[in-house]
């Protein structure tokens, strides 16, 4: 039972690391921040945390993240003992890190995902929790893990940005259910939701209106989407935080929206494409380009300038 696994392989171990997915988002962040709290104060162990590309600025209140390193500082011949990559949907979502986790010795797959193809020796996935950071405080309640004031703020944290703040669909009772019991924890939840979703610069506001009033509809007003480019990042002092994080909500927000994108400029030839829909499975559409993710919320990487990117998404959508 990968559970009992779990268990026996951190005790076994002498040196783990923890793995997010590039691009990391709240979810990922908070469950590397959760598993490194559940193992400190359950093993008195201490493991390494890697972070694929740059931490968003709005994560940085997280407890410990600050002991975090970044795949550029890794060294990337090291054969850890126990690698576990937390909210990584796909071995390639953990980019560089792919290199760590294939010499590990013993690696675990904690997610959420339904597109998960369960790639690690051991798989704990769950796709009908609302987060990986639900997925986790279940392995912690079952294994009767202390779980400490600062694990459940990274771990309130996940569930709160992967529910859209108890908004999107995937919110359930056990969510619910479970929010407070890390509220009982110690988690202030009005704190939490001002530095996740009030804690943003002038500058990425004004961005996303720029995007918001440029964006372009299709099909009687069914589709919505806009396109970001490098130069416009730049125009708006980007700073490398995630300046279209939340952007797709605010399309799908639109009562007329049935599926909502974002399609952004990464390089001349390759687009990234985040989406949203209120009804329509679109991971099936995300993996059409390699991508996946969950039925209202998925994303891909597309080879394609961001004019040719809008093309193909749209006529995926169209079928």
């Amino acid at each position: 039972m990968s559970l009992k696994q779990l268990d026996i392989s951190i005790k076994n171990s002498k040196n783990i690391l923890l793995v997010s997915h590039i691009n990391p988002d709240g979810d990922t962040l908070g469950s590397i921040c959760g598993m490194y709290h559940l193992i400190k104060d359950n093993y008195k162990k201490k493991c390494d945390m890697v972070i694929v590309s740059k931490l968003p600025s709005v994560y940085e209140f997280l407890p410990e993240i600050g002991n975090a390193k970044f795949i550029e500082d890794m060294d990337l011949s090291r054969e850890y003992d126990l690698v576990i990559n937390l909210d990584v949907a796909s071995i390639d979502r953990c980019s560089d890190a792919k290199v760590l986790f294939e010499k590990a010795k013993k690696t675990f797959n904690i997610d959420h995902h339904e597109t998960n193809n369960s790639y690690a020796d051991e798989n704990i996935i769950k796709p009908f929790a609302s987060a990986t950071g639900e997925v986790l405080y279940e392995i912690a309640k079952e294994l009767s893990w202390i779980i400490s004031k600062d694990c459940a703020i990274c771990l309130y944290t996940a569930i709160l940005t992967d529910t859209g703040g108890f908004r999107f669909t995937n919110t359930s009772e056990k969510t619910m259910v479970y929010a407070g019991e890390l509220i009982s924890a110690g988690v202030n939840p009005s704190d939490v939701f001002q530095k996740c979703y009030e804690s943003q610069s002038k500058d990425m506001v004004l961005f996303q209106s720029y995007c918001v009033n440029k964006a372009k509809f299709e099909n009687n007003d069914k589709i919505a989407y806009t396109e970001v480019y490098k130069k416009d990042l730049e125009k708006f002092n980007y700073n490398g935080d995630d300046f279209t994080d939340g952007l797709t909500e605010k399309l799908r927000a639109i009562k007329t929206t049935e599926v909502a994108f974002v399609i952004k400029e990464l390089n001349a030839t390759t687009s990234k494409l985040s989406m949203r829909s209120r009804s329509k499975d679109i991971a099936k559409i995300c993996s059409a380009f390699g991508g996946g993710g969950h039925k209202l919320a998925a994303g891909a990487v597309i080879k394609a300038d961001v004019k040719n990117a809008v093309k193909m998404v749209l006529e995926e959508l169209r079928k």
